[in-house]
């Protein structure tokens, strides 16, 4: 028992300081990479030193999102293969410690990187959002006001606004219309003169104007009213506004909306489905990835740590590779877009289940 809890900190110790290193690390040196390239044209447009550098702390977040799987490899790896190379994993065997008893505070180590990961897919869209506001990039305060749209809800509802302002919760001249099917579904047409969204209710109040219900040629029903509310009438104000975004820049929920908004107005959201089901996907790779580079670290004990790196970079390189072929996939119909941001965690896992089975314990 002495035995195991000594490994276990040592491993957790060991495994951390390169998790910890990588997750930074790669992030930063493609900062500066970043900024090699571009650091010229953000001074030209007159952007000071430290925002640019503020710009880049914002950035962060989406970028260790990111890299929150090579950062598990290495540090599996390199925490797995050192006791290897030092024979301490023989040393645990003669002890009666099994190799699966070992890297077993590696795969803790990741479940912690994975809800890291699922933290930072919330975060990080707001920090990106900043991050190109910052650089300019997207207007500071963005749009808040948007004229003459039409906008395609749930069950067959169409709204047709004059104008939506997002400051004041406020909507001038909306008429909402749903084609019925007969007298049990009749077509309604509401027009009012303002709309106010409150968000205690979450429901938009209609002020001043009539309800038609056509029900047929000859059975047609009208009424004023000073105020209504109606049970389907919830979009948010930031919802109708429509702003045009990047996937990054959407948390998980908020994402969901756009795309249901996207394919009820006849677009096409099996892109941005793959990339909203990669928000889960990519934060439990890190599981998999413990599960997989374990065994392959444990499979060259007396390798130098050249091995190691190379396990992982060709690890990692081949994983991306599996990310981009399914995320095409994915997109062009080939397989469902849930499955195929999927695909890479499910053969990794697989290869991974194989090799540990495979390890002599």
């Amino acid at each position: 028992m002495k035995i195991g809890g000594y490994l276990d900190r040592y491993v957790i110790r060991e495994w951390f300081k390169i998790f910890v290193v990588t997750a930074l690390g790669f992030p930063l040196i493609a900062i500066l990479f970043e900024l090699t390239d571009s650091l010229a044209d953000f001074l030209a447009q007159g952007i000071p030193p430290s925002v640019i550098a503020m710009s880049y702390v914002f950035a962060l977040p989406e970028k260790i999102f990111l890299v929150l799987p090579a950062a598990v490899l290495f540090a599996t790896v390199f925490s797995v293969g050192t006791l290897a190379r030092h024979s301490e994993l023989v040393a645990s065997h003669a002890s009666g410690v099994s190799f699966h008893r070992i890297i077993l505070p590696t795969i803790f180590a990741a479940l912690f990187a994975t809800g890291l990961g699922l933290g930072l897919g919330e975060v990080s869209p707001h920090t990106t959002r900043r991050q190109l506001e910052l650089l300019g990039e997207r207007e500071r305060f963005s749009q808040t006001k948007r004229f003459n749209f039409v906008y395609r809800a749930e069950e067959g509802w169409v709204y047709v606004v004059r104008s939506l302002d997002l400051l004041e919760n406020d909507m001038r001249d909306p008429q909402l219309e749903r084609e019925g099917t007969g007298s049990d579904y009749p077509t309604m047409v509401v027009q009012a003169q303002r709309a106010a969204y409150e968000d205690s209710l979450r429901k938009w109040t209609l002020k001043y104007g009539r309800v038609r219900m056509l029900a047929g040629a000859r059975h047609e029903v009208e009424m004023e009213f000073d105020s209504l509310r109606l049970r389907n009438f919830v979009e948010r104000p930031e919802d109708l506004l429509a702003e045009a975004k990047k996937p990054q820049e959407m948390r998980y929920g908020e994402l969901g909306r756009y795309i249901q908004a996207l394919e009820r107005s006849g677009g096409d959201g099996r892109k941005l489905r793959v990339e909203r089901a990669l928000k889960i996907a990519i934060p439990f790779t890190c599981i998999i990835i413990a599960l997989f580079g374990a065994p392959l670290a444990n499979g060259a004990p007396r390798a130098s740590g050249a091995y190691g790196v190379a396990v992982a970079l060709g690890t990692t390189v081949g994983f991306l590779i599996l990310v981009q072929l399914s995320q095409a996939f994915g997109t062009g119909g080939l397989m469902p877009p849930t499955i195929a941001a999927w695909v890479p965690n499910m053969l990794f896992g697989v290869l991974g289940l194989w090799l540990l089975a495979r390890v002599k314990t």
